[in-house]
């Protein structure tokens, strides 16, 4: 097993109404949501578009063993905004924590579709894998506990 890919962290679902969603979550019982923080802390960013990057909205939700978010893209074009055109709403991706975000990269032996690195090297890499494994893949390292 590769050993980037042992801990599951996040299920992320791309929606089209990101407040809809939420209160249908909310109101079966899942729950609290939070705003993720704003995304223009990344400083290196390795992403088809940034504009469409910064106007994406993240909502996550902590449960007991799983993180879920939601991302409503806009509608600038984006990997995120590909996936609700072209297949609706669903999974977009499996978010898997790492300890050092730029060594799993390296290590991954799989191409990078996109990356985001803060000052302090923390961040993701979304890996090319929807094709042959059905979604994609993401490692992260956290910068702050519980995000």
């Amino acid at each position: 097993m590769n050993p980037i890919f042992e801990k599951l962290h996040h299920v992320c679902i791309v929606v089209s109404d990101i407040d809809r969603t939420q209160a249908y979550y909310e109101a079966i019982g899942v729950g609290p949501w939070i705003a993720y923080p704003p995304l223009a802390e990344y400083e290196d960013l390795n992403v088809p578009n940034p504009v469409a990057f910064s106007k994406m909205q993240y909502r996550i939700c902590n449960l007991p063993n799983i993180q879920l978010q939601l991302c409503q893209p806009s509608e600038d074009p984006s990997p995120q905004r590909d996936f609700l055109n072209k297949k609706g709403e669903g999974v977009f991706h499996l978010g898997f924590e790492v300890k050092d975000a730029d060594t799993a990269q390296a290590t991954a032996g799989i191409s990078v579709k996109m990356s985001g690195r803060r000052q302090n090297r923390t961040g993701f890499t979304y890996y090319d894998t929807e094709e042959k494994g059905g979604v994609v893949l993401l490692t992260r390292s956290t910068n702050k506990q519980g995000t």
